[in-house]
């Protein structure tokens, strides 16, 4: 059988919905990215003070 095709408007919702799960994993990585970016600045910060 072949599977029933979907409409437009459940189309959109699928959609929308993948778009609001990518958006929230570019959100987590930016914060990652963020939270690295930090500590890598203290870290050179303190290296920068013992020399």
């Amino acid at each position: 059988m072949r599977p029933r095709m979907l409409s437009f408007e459940q189309l959109v919702r699928q959609n929308k919905q993948e778009l609001m799960r990518d958006e929230d994993t570019i959100r987590k990585i930016e914060l990652r990215l963020e939270n690295k970016l930090q500590k890598y600045a203290e870290e050179k910060e303190e290296q920068a003070v013992r020399y």
